[in-house]
């Protein structure tokens, strides 16, 4: 890292009283240069906390911005790329939200937070990877309408009495796609005594050949509180880097190495200076928007306590 660019930002910051946040999928220098790294839930519950700071840069993809800009509309929320977008949370859209609630009038609506505010606006309830079970239990219906991770759907169908019903037909994130039980059952062919995880968006298949299915926030605390000091992860690549900076005596290899989210690595270094400099671009909703998604992120972060 340039500690030139390194001084730049951190000058910046200082004088616009910003906090830099980024998800566990950004490059390596990205998590470095930022005052806090989480998962989808821990940044929900940061940006929840950011009372005294003006200025927020999200490295993360367009429906985290929009999320941060919900829970602090009076706050200049910025995103370094504008162009990061997340393809999952542009599988659904509030239409189809809109419609299957006629279809289903006495379900909740659960939605991954990996969704648009133009569906969120329309959700009883979010959750995460992380906290999806439980938020469920939460929820007084025993039919529930879910999206758009299918697979993140079937994960809770297979722990919960509940209804899960899916909105949309295709929801999926391409990187976990990448994953085949194939891939599983050659590195634990490879390596019998090391534990294999993978994250929920896997599919089925894949989750099934696993040791364990963890959220990122699951893997780092069960990577953290484990004996074991070799673990191979079916995530993005760049998960180990958190990894690697937060859990130094611990190891951990990608199941792919090209699984690789291409928008979270839009943001650069570059990118965040500059964004710091020019106060943009920035990330607003219609005020409309925005109040009626609040709901369902203070219902979330409600039954995450």
């Amino acid at each position: 890292m340039s500690k030139n660019l390194k001084n730049e930002i951190e000058t910046l910051k200082n004088e616009k009283n910003a906090i830099i946040l980024a998800h566990n999928y950004q490059p390596k220098e990205v998590q470095e240069i930022s005052d806090f790294v989480g998962d989808s839930l821990e940044l929900c519950i940061k940006a929840s906390e950011l009372e005294d700071k003006d200025i927020i840069v999200f490295c993360g993809v367009d429906f985290m911005g929009e999320t941060a800009y919900i829970l602090n509309p009076n706050k200049k929320i910025i995103i370094p790329d504008l162009e990061a977008d997340c393809p999952m949370a542009h599988m659904l859209t509030g239409e189809q939200v809109r419609n299957a609630k006629k279809e289903h009038p006495n379900a909740a609506v659960c939605l991954y937070v990996n969704s648009l505010a133009d569906a969120k606006q329309d959700a009883t309830t979010l959750c995460t990877s992380s906290n999806a079970l439980k938020v469920i239990e939460s929820l007084d219906e025993d039919e529930i309408l879910f999206g758009p991770d299918n697979n993140l759907g079937n994960y809770v169908r297979a722990k919960t009495s509940k209804k899960i019903i899916p909105i949309a037909d295709e929801g999926y994130c391409y990187v976990h796609k990448k994953f085949t039980p194939e891939d599983v059952k050659l590195k634990r062919k490879e390596n019998p005594d090391i534990e294999i995880i993978c994250h929920p968006e896997c599919d089925m298949s894949v989750q099934n050949e696993c040791d364990y299915v963890l959220s990122t926030g699951g893997m780092l605390n069960h990577i953290a509180n484990s004996e074991k000091e070799e673990f191979i992860l079916a995530t993005e690549v760049d998960m180990i880097s958190r990894i690697e900076l937060e859990i130094p005596g611990k190891k951990a290899y990608p199941l792919r190495e090209d699984a690789v989210c291409d928008s979270m690595k839009l943001h650069t270094l570059e990118k965040i200076r500059d964004s710091l400099k020019n106060e943009s671009p920035e990330i607003t909703l219609p005020e409309d928007v925005a109040k009626k998604s609040l709901k369902a992120v203070q219902h979330m972060l409600n039954a995450s306590k």
